[in-house]
């Protein structure tokens, strides 16, 4: 058995594949909303963001993607396997089961995941490839950019899309306020002296995530960000 076999068969092993592609998806996370942010400075400063992402070099945009594919997959495969290898360590379940140390963010962590992966189909759908609104993905700008602002303005002023949008960010600062703090402990990462500092992490970034990302589609839908003249 080689490496790859025992890292698999080991809860060690797919902890660190969780927790390794689980901090790549964080610092995604993060990124994302900073860029996505600046719909608050305006079209121009927004659809030259998409441009430069688009136009870096060495296709860094699809090598990234890629990249992001694959931490995706190996954490939903460490999630999938980690709960049948303690399942098969547990066959029969607790008569009655209390939770002690755990919360529920942790508790509801692999139900949370599979709507982020619902939501994040939807995204793609919406912002990445214009299946969902081809005539609104099809908009270019006075300058012959992708009209990206517009999108997201067209996109957030439907109540149920800006609805959609809120309500998939609860079980992402959820899963955020869990996963950010507990992978810490996975690498191995701990310390008497600042596990308490280590275990706010999770918490306080979910917050900041949460409300950076709502921020968007309720300032839109409220009419405080929206389409200047002519357009």
């Amino acid at each position: 058995m080689g490496w790859l076999g025992r890292t698999l068969g080991s809860s060690i092993g797919l902890k660190w594949m969780m927790a390794l592609s689980g901090l790549a998806l964080v610092g995604f996370v993060v990124v994302h909303m900073i860029g996505n942010l600046q719909v608050f400075l305006g079209a121009d400063a927004l659809n030259h963001y998409a441009v430069a992402l688009r136009e870096m070099p060495f296709q860094l945009l699809w090598v990234a993607r890629v990249i992001l594919l694959a931490a995706v997959l190996v954490h939903i495969f460490s999630a999938v396997r980690l709960t049948n290898l303690n399942r098969a360590a547990r066959p029969e379940a607790y008569a009655m089961k209390k939770p002690v140390a755990s919360t529920y963010a942790s508790r509801t962590m692999m139900m949370g995941g599979l709507i982020l992966l619902a939501f994040i189909v939807y995204h793609l759908a919406h912002f990445t490839f214009g299946i969902t609104n081809p005539a609104d993905f099809a908009r270019h700008d006075a300058q012959g950019r992708h009209d990206v602002y517009a999108m997201v303005i067209l996109g957030f002023t439907n109540p149920i899309v800006t609805g959609a949008y809120v309500l998939a960010m609860v079980p992402l600062a959820m899963h955020l306020s869990h996963g950010a703090s507990s992978l810490f402990q996975s690498l191995g990462i701990s310390h008497p002296k600042y596990d308490p500092l280590l275990r706010s992490i999770g918490p306080f970034l979910a917050t900041v995530i949460f409300v950076g990302n709502v921020s968007m589609p309720i300032a839109v839908l409220a009419g405080f960000v929206k389409m200047g003249a002519g357009r």
